[in-house]
């Protein structure tokens, strides 16, 4: 899961009273999920969810194929000939479950069992025997882009392959031949003993959360386990890694980096990022982790404040699929870290340099505001992201900078009043963002900006990203509907425009999340799928097809609503003044950049790289996870000063370098100076006429 906005509501849930949800005496002791609370479960989510409120054929079928790749992810123990058999049995499985019926559920289980059996045996087998390593093998990993093995040699066969990846894993860090063999054989008994050792209430968990995903890819099923550990993920003393962490095809799969926290910190993880292996300590034995539940991953990443963890990582790229090896010091979020800040930029335009020094033209400086998250204590005196940007703000006038650019490159989301204040900081007051209900009669909630000060009113340029999500997107479509700033940075954004409650269940049943609204931006659009299109677009690494809300399974369909601005956030005269961005500045200020953009190096790279993505072959070969040995030669040259790698200060500095030199950065302040100088025109000859 992204960290994206969401409106957590924790809330008791009262199932629905029947009386088979009800234990002799006390009705809520040592309750244990069981076949009997399913069905009252999934009509719990109805009752909530803003676009289902009935058990359909088409909900039924999703939630049947959904469960099926909770069973076999990687597509690489169940056959063809099984999963039409699992479909077959679970026919009208909603029907079934009311009348407390859960037999094709777990015949479904026993089916997989069974496979996992076989191959286990096949493979230690194999392993034995006929094992012999080829880095020539070519193999395709993503399950979306396989289907089932029709026959049981074609499965075999295809398992041959899949080894040589789990082998070369382990050769490819100079593990010995023999002892590679021996880790993963030894993956494979564990894999054996976890589905010896499966619990009834862990199967009914994955039928829930494969009915729940059926819905849309935000609302999900918590067990009593993974309640605790959402809580613990949301706390503010969260101690760990700082990554929200998925899993596909197998993998654990990095879906966001927390701001401030280890991960983030470190420069080396992204998003999308394979972690294959676990060691604790310095020295510790890697942990293969591929095939491992995602819950027992994560509590062998989680751990106490300043000890250390080590993965083992597996990146896609454009030319080649890199392994490499992060160390990380577990610690608490650092809040500091992920504050807004801001920078000064100094520019001498129009003039000439003589001697070493600039001489005519005319000198500005802007700010450049970096907002990593849209954070909040969730106190009135505490700490926020808009209390941190209005004092900058302030901070910048008091400076006489003559333009701002608002950085949500990397912002997630976050707080959902911090957005609607911040936006409101660039104009009067006025209505930001709308979020629907299922109940069409109910209409929407408003939200509106109604402090009165504009903070800030000269030009505005905000940064974006396709990694930019929920609040970032409610920020910069209010602002570019207001036509307030101009949007620059990647086509879109992320997408996400919907928000999800969480709602426990009886103790000891865990909790629902579930997706209850969609959000509006003043213009009347959902953010959903579409995100917020920028005005001037800059090539960017994320502007690939794996990213976006658009991309995940069932997610909802965007939706429009009328227009609801408000006609007071507009200042035409006086104090509080703002200029509307039109149409012909855009074009003059995108004419300008294009020709920028067309001989930058940075960006140049950037679309090279973008286009060998497009091209990259579906096929992963084995000898890629040994070509990746170059870069880790340069990688421990780097970090051979100890010294610089250990002062704080330094590195600070080292990471604020690196961010300026971001080709985005520097484009989105060309273009800032190039809008204070047409601004600055416009004036003169307004000046002139009157």
């Amino acid at each position: 899961m992204i960290k994206f906005i969401t409106a957590l509501i924790f809330t008791s849930l009262t199932l629905p009273v029947h009386a088979q949800l009800m234990s002799q005496g006390n009705p809520f002791k040592g309750l244990v999920l069981s076949c009997k609370h399913i069905y009252p479960i999934q009509k719990s989510y109805l009752n909530r969810h803003i676009n289902y409120r009935k058990l359909t054929k088409n909900l039924e079928a999703k939630t049947v194929d959904k469960f099926i790749e909770s069973l076999d992810p990687s597509k690489v123990y169940l056959l063809k000939s099984d999963v039409d058999k699992i479909k077959k049995d679970m026919k009208n499985i909603f029907a079934k479950l009311d009348r407390g019926e859960c037999k094709a559920i777990e015949q479904a289980r026993k089916t997989y069992e069974m496979r996992v059996k076989e191959r286990v045996k096949f493979v230690k087998a194999h392993l034995s025997k006929g094992f012999k390593f080829d880095k020539k093998t070519e193999l395709i990993l993503d399950s979306d882009k396989r289907k089932f093995a029709k026959k049981l040699k074609d499965a075999e066969a295809y398992h041959k392959k899949y080894l040589q990846f789990q082998v070369g894993n382990y050769v490819s860090t100079d593990e010995p031949m023999k002892e590679a063999k021996e880790k993963v054989a030894k993956n494979y008994d564990r894999l054996l003993k976890k589905v010896n050792n499966f619990r009834k209430d862990d199967l009914w968990t994955s039928y829930l959360n494969a009915f729940s995903r059926s819905l849309d890819p935000h609302s999900s099923y918590f067990s009593k386990e993974m309640l605790e550990d959402f809580q613990i993920s949301m706390s503010l003393s969260l101690e760990g890694i700082g990554a929200t962490l998925s899993s596909k095809d197998g993998f654990t799969v990095i879906e966001q980096l927390v701001p401030g926290g280890a991960a983030f910190r470190s420069s080396k993880l992204k998003p999308k990022d394979k972690i294959i292996g676990v060691a604790q300590g310095k020295t510790g034995a890697f942990q293969n982790v591929i095939e491992m539940e995602l819950r027992d991953v994560v509590r062998k990443i989680r751990g106490k404040k300043g000890t250390v963890v080590r993965l083992s990582v597996l990146r896609k790229a454009a030319k080649k699929n890199e392994r490499f090896t992060v160390e990380l010091i577990r610690d608490k979020i650092n809040l500091e870290e992920d504050a807004a800040s801001i920078t000064y930029i100094d520019r001498n335009i129009g003039g000439k340099k003589v001697k070493g020094k600039m001489e005519g033209g005319k000198n500005y400086k802007v700010g450049l505001i970096n907002l990593p998250s849209f954070y909040a204590d969730g106190t009135k005196k505490g700490r926020s992201a808009a209390k941190d940007i209005k004092k900058l703000i302030k901070e910048a006038k008091k400076k006489k900078v003559s333009g701002l650019v608002l950085d949500l490159s990397q912002n997630g989301g976050g707080s959902l009043d911090d957005a609607v204040s911040i936006a409101g900081l660039f104009f009067k007051v006025g209505n930001v963002v709308k979020q629907s209900s299922r109940d069409p009669d109910q209409g929407e909630i408003e939200l509106a900006d109604d402090d009165k000060d504009v903070d800030w009113t000269g030009p505005l340029v905000v940064l974006t990203s396709k990694v930019s999500a929920s609040a970032s997107e409610i920020v910069s479509g209010t602002l570019k509907d207001y036509k307030r700033a101009i949007i620059v940075g990647g086509k879109k954004t992320f997408g996400k425009g919907t928000v999800q409650s969480v709602e426990r269940l009886y103790p000891g049943l865990g909790a629902l999340k579930t997706t209850v609204g969609m959000f509006y931006t003043a213009g009347g659009a959902s953010t959903q799928h579409v995100g917020v299109s920028a005005d001037i677009i800059l090539p960017s690494n994320y502007d690939v097809a794996e990213i976006g809300e658009d991309t995940l399974d069932f997610s909802l369909p965007p939706k429009k609503i009328k227009p609801f601005l408000t006609q007071d956030a507009y200042v035409r005269s006086g104090k509080n003044k703002w200029n509307q961005v039109d149409q012909a500045l855009i074009s003059q200020l995108k004419t300008k950049s294009t020709k920028r953009v067309n001989t930058d190096k940075d960006f140049q790279k950037i679309i090279k790289e973008l286009d060998k993505a497009k091209k990259k072959s579906k096929m992963i070969k084995v000898s890629e996870l040994f070509e990746d040995k170059d870069k880790k030669e340069d990688d421990k040259k780097k970090d051979k000063d100890k010294n610089k790698k250990h002062d704080p200060e330094l590195a600070k500095k080292e990471k604020h370098e690196k961010y300026m030199k971001r080709a985005d950065i520097k484009e989105s302040l060309n273009i800032l100076f190039d809008f204070i100088v047409f601004e600055n025109k416009k004036m003169k000859v307004s000046a002139n006429n009157n």
